[in-house]
């Protein structure tokens, strides 16, 4: 309960709002990769259509979308479950960009990316780090 000394609206230079937005990163992080997720899926589904045609590229930028967006759903998980396990948030954070980033660049531009081939499989460790860091 606040006495009616303190201010109604903060103002940014306090530091509860500056904790604040720290501690709330990664839940930043999650809504936009969430909503960036829907965005490739639904490109992938109907704009690339007409720049790829191989049904196996398609389906790769599908599994990169559905990635993307069931890890920024366990990101906004685990920042509420556990917001003191930076570890999980951070690789989750990471694999989602090399997993799903480099799948999308691959896609779109084989040629141009090649050299994110690479960088896929260790994004997926990330992913899969990420559960296991969440564990403990």
């Amino acid at each position: 309960m606040s006495d009616e000394s303190s201010p109604l609206i903060p103002t940014s230079a306090s530091p509860s709002a500056t904790s604040r937005a720290k501690k709330n990163m990664y839940w930043t992080v999650g809504c936009i990769y969430g909503a960036t997720a829907v965005g490739f899926g639904a490109f992938g589904a109907h704009g690339l259509k007409k720049v790829v045609t191989d049904p196996a590229k398609l389906a790769s930028f599908s599994t990169a979308a559905h990635y993307q967006l069931v890890h920024s759903v366990a990101l906004l998980v685990a920042t509420r479950a556990a917001p003191e396990n930076k570890l999980a948030a951070g690789l989750f954070t990471a694999g989602m960009t090399m997993f799903s980033g480099s799948i999308y660049a691959l896609v779109v531009d084989p040629a141009r990316f090649r050299f994110l081939g690479p960088v896929t499989p260790l994004g997926g460790l990330c992913l899969i780090a990420g559960w296991a860091a969440l564990a403990f």
